[in-house]
């Protein structure tokens, strides 16, 4: 199922969902901080190191100003949308797949794996190693214990899929 009804992919990142239509952008600008950094600590050398520097700072500041907690070392594909970035707590070892949107104040914990396209409502809290499929929804304050397969949605304390 590469794609959804709306046409999103749930494989091909869009990137031009990152892109900055203006500079205060926060959610963008934190992105754009993340990815330069994960860039230039590939590159490596003196120019990588200097260049990787720049990003760590240029990301505590948009961090401040989203109030998040987002890894410089997380593992989050392209197209990611960050609506209301406040409060979003993603955990370094979670995966990310390409074009999903989480809103504001979502927890994602050790061992999550989101397939591409999934979208998370405000308030959720995915707190075990569990998979999400493609094209699935969290509800709002959703509580996550279990995989939610592939087009379907979870929602509830603790969430149910229906």
């Amino acid at each position: 199922m590469p794609e959804s009804l709306s046409g999103i992919s749930a494989v091909t990142p869009d990137w031009s969902r990152e892109k900055l239509n203006g500079w205060w952008v926060p959610s963008k600008q934190l992105l754009k901080s993340i990815r330069s950094y994960q860039k230039w600590k590939k590159v490596g050398g003196l120019i990588g190191r200097i260049a990787s520097a720049f990003n760590v700072i240029e990301y505590r500041f948009w961090s401040v100003v989203c109030a998040s907690d987002i890894p410089l070392n997380c593992q989050i594909e392209g197209g990611l949308l960050l609506t209301h970035p406040n409060g979003v707590v993603i955990h370094p070892s979670a995966q990310i797949g390409p074009n999903c949107l989480i809103l504001q104040q979502v927890t994602i914990t050790e061992g999550v794996k989101i397939e591409g396209h999934v979208d998370i409502g405000a308030g959720a809290k995915i707190i075990r190693p569990v998979t999400i499929g493609e094209h699935a929804k969290i509800g709002a304050n959703a509580v996550v214990l279990q995989d939610v397969p592939p087009g379907k949605t979870a929602v509830g304390i603790p969430a149910k899929i229906i």
